[in-house]
């Protein structure tokens, strides 16, 4: 089972509220989906217990993917609106000089009346579609050098501008579905978190608190560990880690990237915007933004890059410990650094 709960130091009280906690997420669970009869026809209450707390672990791991999910798709959505508002901008631009292109040859076109006649070479240049003209070589003999220039010119912007229109129109086509995905992601991670709520929401308070106190959820910050002698790999890498454990304490926000609230890759992402490093938005991409070092050579300000999935990352700040945003209702907090499987772990 995946968890982000662990044993603290005063294990005696942890330990009794975990088993109080279990009875009563056993409870709620059932009084939720089935009766306890069918929920454990063996007669082994530990077993509805043990499957009513991997539940709510197992939805907050759920939440946690749809969230990197969402952080992905939002994070390409503003990219999308960057490139978008560039291309209109070149599009415009290119409209404009396609306009001054066509007033020239309208100049000319004007001039040519005046003196007794338009030459069909001139209408061609202010046609709409010059192009099917241009493909007969006897029309370029007919046109002299200054105005084959000129239409030959004016063919490039008008394929150009066609060539941005339709690169527009394709991103903003790209940009639509990302905002689908991102509601979509949005709505997920929303209904996992109502789930979980809905099962804790159905503890006694007093059960509701020990399980707080069993997941350090209940905003108690514990004493930073001994990490004297841990020394980072360079001074941008002690830059972060001083952010991440000034961080130490803030509460978690899906979607968030601080500086008040944060996700795992939230968190992260600004420790090192503070120490001036740019990373990307989810832990997937943050897996890719550095080199990878074996984890027998962990630094403080090594990113750790946890599950398979690279759904969750934190940050190693030394001697055997991360800093993490766990899940919803945790604090950002110090955890060993093996508390869940390792994918990774990636130097930026």
């Amino acid at each position: 089972m995946v968890s982000h709960r662990r044993t603290s130091q005063h294990a005696q009280t942890t330990l009794t509220g975990i088993t109080v906690v279990s009875a009563a997420l056993a409870t709620a669970a059932a009084a939720l989906s089935a009766p306890p009869a069918a929920a454990d026809p063996a007669g082994h209450p530990s077993a509805g217990r043990e499957a009513a707390a991997a539940r709510v672990d197992s939805l907050y791991v759920e939440a946690e993917r749809a969230t990197e999910k969402y952080n992905g798709a939002q994070a390409r959505t503003k990219e999308l609106r960057h490139e978008v508002a560039a291309l209109q901008d070149h599009t415009a631009r290119a409209q404009e000089r396609v306009n001054r292109m066509r007033g020239r040859l309208g100049a000319l076109a004007a001039a040519q009346y005046r003196s007794g006649g338009i030459d069909p070479t001139v209408r061609l240049m202010l046609s709409e579609r010059p192009d099917t003209y241009l493909e007969k070589a006897a029309a370029l003999d007919r046109l002299g050098h200054s105005q084959a220039e000129e239409l030959h010119g004016l063919r490039t912007a008008q394929r150009r501008l066609e060539q941005q229109r339709s690169e527009t129109a394709r991103k903003l086509t790209e940009l639509e579905a990302g905002r689908r995905a991102v509601a979509r992601h949005k709505r997920d991670v929303q209904r996992k978190l109502a789930t979980a709520r809905r099962l804790l929401n159905a503890l006694p308070k007093r059960d509701r608190a020990a399980y707080d106190r069993a997941s350090r959820s209940d905003g108690h910050r514990e004493a930073a560990p001994d990490l004297r002698g841990a020394v980072p790999d360079s001074g941008r890498a002690a830059a972060a880690v001083a952010a991440v454990r000034a961080a130490v304490g803030r509460p978690y926000a899906w979607g968030s990237s601080g500086p008040s609230s944060f996700d795992c890759s939230g968190l992260t992402q600004w420790a090192y915007g503070r120490a001036g490093v740019s990373l990307p938005r989810t832990s997937q991409a943050q897996r890719g933004a550095g080199r990878t070092v074996p984890p027998g050579r962990m630094r403080p300000g090594d990113l750790v890059i946890y599950r398979s999935d690279a759904s969750h990352v934190g940050m190693y700040v030394g001697n055997g410990q991360v800093v993490h945003a766990p899940h919803p209702g945790a604090r950002v907090r110090y955890d060993p650094v093996g508390m869940m499987p390792i994918s990774s772990v990636t130097r930026p």
